[in-house]
């Protein structure tokens, strides 16, 4: 099986406020700290796909890309946002919307599919304690449509999300600290 986790900082350069290149340094470290082999991150410069609040990305050409990869990678799982995205980000929104229309334009019917599953602002900040929402709220799913993830090294993922220095404000360190997202991730089954 080849799992592919499709992020927005593995999408594209993130040349937010001209940074692309620092941003690519600290993504490189966040995956040694992690354990990702550098050669399984592919960090894409494209104009259209820049970084930020105001940029949208267009769904069918992210579509192509993501076929590309599966067709390269022999991928045959796909994690990826829901479509509310962490925080409403639309990059994240897009990405999901990517990952739709390329599913509904394919042929391919052996690609697993899973998304992340947004919780609300209160669960959000609720750090571990969500951990137990997290498994009583996937009870209401059939089984197998949903699947808790829990993260045995949430200290791991501080140290990881703290190499991206640029971006590495205070109000990050809170929400790494008490997101519950450290903790735990629900994902449900988006296709069958």
């Amino acid at each position: 099986m080849c799992c592919w986790l499709l992020l927005t900082q593995m999408m594209n350069l993130c040349n937010a406020d001209g940074m692309g290149n620092i941003r690519k340094d600290e993504l490189h470290r966040a995956c040694a700290v992690l354990k990702i082999p550098l050669e399984q991150v592919k960090v894409l410069d494209l104009v259209d796909f820049q970084d930020g609040f105001d940029k949208l990305w267009n769904h069918k050409s992210l579509a192509k890309i993501v076929e590309e990869e599966v067709v390269n990678c022999s991928i045959d799982l796909i994690i990826t946002f829901d479509n509310y995205g962490v925080s409403g980000h639309c990059n994240h929104r897009d990405v999901h919307h990517g990952i739709w229309s390329y599913l509904n334009g394919t042929s391919e019917r052996n690609i697993e599919a899973w998304e992340l599953m947004t919780t609300n602002i209160l669960r959000k900040y609720s750090g571990p304690l969500d951990i137990w929402l997290s498994i009583l709220s996937a009870t209401q799913y059939r089984r197998g449509q949903v699947h808790c993830l829990l993260n045995e090294h949430p200290k791991k993922s501080f140290l990881a999300m703290s190499q991206h220095h640029s971006q590495w404000v205070w109000f990050r360190k809170l929400f790494v600290s008490f997101s519950s997202y450290t903790y735990v991730n629900t994902l449900k089954r988006i296709n069958d």
